[in-house]
């Protein structure tokens, strides 16, 4: 048995973050910046007022796979977030790599 774990280094996912969070100011610039941390450009920004909550989704084409739940993780911490839902899908394939 190998004690190499498995990794998505070279892959891609297309991905699609939900966010619920309260509605306030500062919010949206503060959902950019794990991606601004790692120079990636959402393909897609939207955002719907419902009350005193916002609903936002973050859609990227082809996210490096290896940074979904780097931003995921990044967006829950985030001030004022309520939940965070995640859709991907993984392009290409997984592959054991050196750690």
């Amino acid at each position: 048995m190998s004690s190499k774990p498995w990794t998505l280094v070279g892959q891609f996912a297309s991905v699609r973050f939900t966010v619920s969070a309260e509605a306030g100011p500062g919010l949206l610039p503060r959902l950019m910046v794990p991606f601004a941390r790692r120079d990636l450009t959402p393909d897609s920004f939207d955002c719907v007022r419902s009350g005193e909550t916002l609903r936002v989704e973050i859609s990227m084409a082809a996210m490096p796979a290896e940074m979904v739940h780097l931003v995921e993780g990044n967006l829950r911490q985030t001030f004022g977030v309520l939940a965070v839902s995640l859709r991907r899908e993984i392009t290409g394939s997984v592959r054991r790599c050196a750690a």
